[in-house]
């Protein structure tokens, strides 16, 4: 298969999604040897072609632990994130795929006040898995959750703002906020706050009822999470699969190896070394998007010598980032320049200076700073993402060439 071959059928298959225009398409086609008339004939067909409900799917994840919770304050990885957010519960709003913000739960909201001030209005007629309704009360209880000086809740830093929460009605929330924040919608959409029904005043996420396209079903925390279809989804014609089971498989190899045998229908976290094999499988259809995923050497500013700021800036010289990307990443990422906001999230820019590796100002602010013979351990591990030992070898040799 060659290459335009390849990039046609890929093209073909997100043609559903409204990720490929017609146009373009049709260049696609040219490229692989088609007629205007045939590549056209193509789209049409799969751009009315309804996607047809049933089946089982297996996902091989990267990441699952002994440690695993069904509760929200925690979710760690992509493994709690997709299996108990994305597949089995549902927020007040999601992000779609064009990074703006929608409503989820919600149907509406609003804001006043200098956008301190808003209102969410539920969806009628939402119920949780065990046929209770979505109210209010469930929305305040869920976010009091993460709220307080007890919780031990990994996002309760994103509820800081909020001053006051409290349910208008059955249908209406009303979150009060410190100051203005005209992003507070995307907020809401993390993946930790999701809506738990309320019982005796608290959030009830020990049962795993939730109101998400599938029900939970079975749960070994660092095997496996298995779900069946919520037949009473409030999105209508969905979910497509009747049940779905989330596998742990961290080893990177082993996780190749199944997708390979078929023994799962999808793996996240390839191995990019060898991607180009999986390639030439013709069952295999790899998908390849910009992520809101970035990977960072954090230094402790309040701790000698990173309280520095010269200290700082010379590391930001001597590390060759472009290197790293290519050698590692092979080509299947970009140069972050110290923003963790990704290309792909709306309203991105690239900020200003662009840092690349500059062994003459990395020794100026050594220099500046009088550190010109610095010494500082750079702790890295393959858990992190795959080629995070080889990357820290890489940094090493170019922050020699800095002094």
């Amino acid at each position: 298969m060659s290459e335009s071959e390849y990039k046609f059928r890929v093209a073909q298959s997100l043609i559903g999604r409204g990720k490929v225009s017609r146009r373009d398409f049709i260049h696609l086609g040219l490229a692989a040897g088609l007629t205007v008339a045939a590549s056209d004939q193509i789209f049409v067909t799969a751009a009315r072609a309804q996607p047809q409900q049933g089946g089982f799917a297996k996902l091989g994840m990267a990441h699952g632990a002994t440690t695993d919770s069904i509760d929200p304050a925690g979710y760690p990885d992509t493994f709690t994130q997709t299996a108990f957010s994305g597949a089995m519960s549902n927020g007040l709003t999601e992000v779609d795929a064009k990074g703006g913000i929608q409503p989820d739960l919600a149907e509406s909201f609003e804001s006043s006040n200098g956008a301190k001030t808003w209102v969410f209005k539920l969806r009628k007629g939402v119920t949780f898995h065990n046929g209770k309704n979505v109210t209010a009360e469930d929305v305040v209880t869920s976010m009091r959750y993460h709220m307080g000086v007890d919780t031990k809740s990994a996002a309760k830093s994103l509820l800081e703002s909020v001053s006051d929460i409290k349910a208008d009605g059955p249908e209406t929330v009303v979150f009060t906020l410190k100051s203005g924040n005209a992003d507070f919608p995307y907020i809401m959409s993390d993946y930790h706050f999701v809506i738990m029904p309320s019982v005796d005043g608290k959030a009830d996420w020990a049962s795993g009822t939730r109101t998400g396209a599938f029900v939970l079903e079975n749960f070994q925390p660092g095997v496996s999470a298995k779900l069946k279809r919520n037949p009473n989804y409030f999105k209508n014609g969905k979910p497509y699969l009747d049940e779905v089971e989330f596998i742990a498989i961290t080893d990177l190899a082993a996780r190749m190896a199944a997708l390979s045998t078929g023994e799962v229908d999808y793996i996240g976290r390839a191995d990019l070394k060898t991607l180009g094999m999986l390639k030439r499988n013709p069952k295999i259809e790899i998908i390849e998007v910009t992520g809101y995923g970035h990977y960072t050497l954090p230094m402790n500013v309040t701790m000698a010598p990173f309280d520095n700021p010269d200290v700082r800036m010379a590391m930001k010289w001597a590390i060759d980032r472009q290197e790293i990307a290519d050698k590692i990443f092979l080509g299947h990422a970009t140069v972050a320049n110290d923003s963790p906001i990704a290309p792909a999230i709306k309203f991105y820019k690239n900020p200003e200076p662009q840092h690349r590796f500059d062994p003459e100002k990395a020794r100026h602010y050594l220099k500046k700073a009088g550190m010109e013979k610095l010494k500082v351990d750079l702790s890295v591990a393959d858990a992190a993402f795959a080629g995070a030992v080889d990357a820290g070898a890489l940094i090493r040799e170019t922050a020699a060439q800095c002094g």
